[in-house]
């Protein structure tokens, strides 16, 4: 049996890096269409790329075989160079004296791919692509609406709203 072919794009925005953060995604499949977007207190611009893509691929509800559109080389560099999966192999770490950045969602995303069949993809941010650009506007859309959920892996390490 074939799994099913999926279109994602997703992008995370923030005000401030770091600040208030939000993801929006976009998943087309055959004719349906779902949008999701979230936003976030404190948190940074990469660990809401990460996250957009980790929302939409949690979110599927069986195995599928999945175009994902970024506009994050950072995401899309780490997976499809295999950065990502070497840097868990050695412990999150970049080499023998940087850690690799947010491990905790690197973490997940590579188990998720392990799930699903991922082919990352990344785009021209703010250009010609118009789900890119929706999923952009989703992103905004929810930090400003201000129903903001708690980045644990960001505020748990960066004690925000502590006096410095």
């Amino acid at each position: 049996m074939t799994k099913p072919q999926v279109t994602i794009y997703t992008d995370g925005a923030c005000v401030g890096n770091p600040g208030p953060g939000g993801i929006g995604v976009v998943i087309l499949n055959g004719k349906s269409r779902q949008e999701i977007s979230t936003a976030y207190r404190e948190t940074t611009n990469n660990r809401m790329e990460l996250l957009a893509a980790i929302t939409a691929l949690e979110s599927l509800a069986q195995p599928c075989c999945a175009t994902l559109f970024t506009d994050s080389k950072y995401l899309a560099d780490a997976m499809n160079k295999g950065w990502a999966r070497r840097w868990r192999a050695n412990k999150w770490k970049r080499n023998k004296r940087a850690k690799a950045q947010n491990p905790d969602l690197w973490a997940r995303l590579l188990d998720l791919c392990d799930r699903h069949q991922v082919r990352f993809r990344w785009v021209k941010g703010h250009s010609f692509t118009p789900e890119n650009n929706r999923c952009d506007q989703l992103a905004n859309q929810a930090i400003r609406a201000g129903n903001f959920r708690v980045d644990e892996g960001y505020e748990n390490v960066h004690e925000v709203g502590s006096k410095k």
